[in-house]
C-alpha cells in the first residue's frame, strides 16, 4: 500500500458518491490539503473511514476530487489506461465498421477529464483536467501499443482548462496536425484538427442526421449553424432537392463545400449570423421543408440559462417562421447546464411564438459512442428535438 494522500468526506456527505457518483465537491470535504499540488492521485474516504476509491485531486476547483477508481490505491498508469482504453475500443467496434467515432467519452468511459476522437489512425485527444494532464505520458504510450495512431493531435484548448489552472494549447504529440477525411453514414466529410471546433468534428449528432437525411428526398433544406455541413451533406445524399448550409464561419463553409463536392453533391454556403439571416429569410417569405438549428452552446454555465434559455426560444421562433407547412423544424442544444425539460419548453414556447403548431416526433441525445455516466446527468449533454409543423 502506499501512503498517498486521504482525501476525506465530512459526516453524512457523499450521499451521491456514495450511489456511484465519479465527482466530490469542495463543501463534501473534511479541510482541503492546499499543499498539494492541482492534479494529485488521492485517495478518498468516508468520515467513518470507510474505503470511497481512487480520484484526482484539485483544490482550486468546484470539483475537488474526480474519481476514476472505486478502490483506493488505484493507479493511472500505463497498464490503467490500456485496460480502459480497450474496453472502450470493443466497445465502439460493436456498433461502428469503421473506425470514425468518440473514443473516450470522459467519465462515460471511466476516464474523468479526458475526451478522444478517432479518426481513422488520427487520434485527437482533449484533456480538461490537471489530474489527466500529469499523466500524458502514460496515456500516449497506452494509445501507442493499443492502435498505433499515425498521429496523435492534443486539442487542449477549451476555455474549462482556466478553471483547473491548465495553460491552452494546440500541439501535435505524433505527426502533424491538418485536414482529415472523415467518414459518417455512408458520407465522406473534412474536418480541421488544428484549428476547427472542438476536436474538429462533432460526432454526436450521427444519428440524428441520418434521421434528417432519410426525410429530405424531393426536399428543400436549410442547415443552420451548419459548420462543415453535417446535417446538409447528408441531406444532399439523401435526395434533397435543395440544401443551404448556413454559417458565420467561412473556414467552416469552405470545408462544407469541399465535403459537398467529394460526395459529388451540390449545397448552397451562406455566410452570414444565423438570427439576422433568419430573419432576412422571415421578411421574404422564404420557407423550408426540413430546418435544422443546431447551434454552439447558448448557455455556457449557469449563470448564463436565463439569457440563454430566451435565445433558445428566439431561435425556435425564427427557425419556425422560415419551415413550410408539413415541414420538419430539428432544434438542438449541446449546453448541459439547460435541462431537456427546460430546452424543450423554450422550443415550444418559441415555435408557438412563430404562429405555428407541432408535434414532437423525436427526441434524442448523443450516439452511443458519447456514453452517459448513470449518476453524472451533466454527461448527457446534448438534446436534440424534431418536430413536425403544421
Amino acid at each position: 500500500m502506499s501512503k498517498r494522500p486521504v482525501v476525506t468526506l465530512k459526516p453524512k456527505e457523499g450521499r451521491r458518491a456514495r450511489a456511484g457518483a465519479p465527482w466530490i465537491f469542495s463543501n463534501e470535504v473534511a479541510g482541503l490539503p492546499k499543499e498539494l499540488p492541482p492534479g494529485s492521485v488521492v485517495d478518498v474516504k468516508f468520515d467513518d473511514g470507510q474505503p470511497l476509491g481512487s480520484g484526482f485531486f484539485n483544490p482550486k476547483s468546484l470539483i475537488t476530487v474526480r474519481l476514476f477508481a472505486r478502490t483506493l490505491d488505484a493507479n493511472p498508469n500505463r497498464k490503467f489506461f490500456e485496460r480502459h482504453l480497450s474496453r472502450a475500443l470493443t466497445l465502439r467496434e460493436q456498433f461502428y465498421a469503421r473506425p470514425f467515432y468518440r473514443l473516450v467519452h470522459a467519465e462515460g468511459d471511466g476516464l474523468p477529464g479526458l475526451v478522444i476522437d478517432r479518426f481513422g489512425d488520427v487520434l485527437v485527444v482533449q484533456i480538461t483536467i490537471a489530474g489527466m494532464e500529469l499523466v500524458l505520458a502514460q496515456l500516449i504510450a497506452a494509445l501507442n501499443a493499443l492502435l498505433k495512431p499515425t498521429t496523435i493531435i492534443l486539442r487542449n484548448d477549451t476555455p474549462s482548462r482556466a478553471l483547473e489552472g491548465l495553460p491552452s494549447y494546440v500541439r501535435a504529440e505524433l505527426g502533424s496536425a491538418g485536414r482529415v477525411v472523415v467518414e459518417e453514414n455512408g458520407a465522406r466529410y473534412f474536418a480541421d484538427l488544428g484549428s476547427g471546433q472542438k476536436t474538429g468534428w462533432y460526432y454526436d449528432q450521427r444519428d440524428s442526421r441520418a434521421f434528417i437525411a432519410g426525410l429530405a428526398r424531393g426536399r428543400s433544406v436549410l442547415d443552420a449553424y451548419s459548420y462543415t455541413g453535417g446535417f446538409g451533406i447528408l441531406a444532399a445524399q439523401g435526395g434533397a432537392s435543395e440544401v443551404i448550409c448556413l454559417d458565420s464561419s467561412e473556414p467552416a463553409l469552405a470545408l462544407a463545400e469541399e465535403s459537398a463536392a467529394a460526395n459529388r453533391l451540390s449545397v448552397r454556403a451562406v455566410k452570414a449570423d444565423v438570427f439576422e439571416e433568419l430573419t432576412r429569410l422571415a421578411t421574404q417569405k422564404e420557407k423550408f421543408d426540413i430546418v435544422v438549428a443546431d447551434p454552439p452552446p447558448f448557455v455556457k454555465s449557469k449563470k448564463d440559462l436565463e439569457p440563454g434559455a430566451k435565445a433558445y426560444r428566439k431561435l425556435a421562433r425564427l427557425a419556425a417562421e422560415v419551415t413550410a407547412p408539413n415541414g420538419i423544424l430539428l432544434l438542438a442544444s449541446c449546453s448541459h447546464n439547460i435541462p431537456l425539460e427546460r430546452f424543450a419548453s423554450e422550443c415550444a414556447a418559441g415555435i408557438s411564438r412563430g404562429g405555428r403548431n407541432a408535434s414532437l416526433i423525436r427526441t434524442a441525445g448523443a450516439g452511443p459512442d458519447h456514453p452517459v455516466h448513470p449518476m453524472l446527468p451533466e454527461s448527457a449533454y446534448l438534446k436534440a428535438l424534431v418536430y413536425a409543423l403544421d
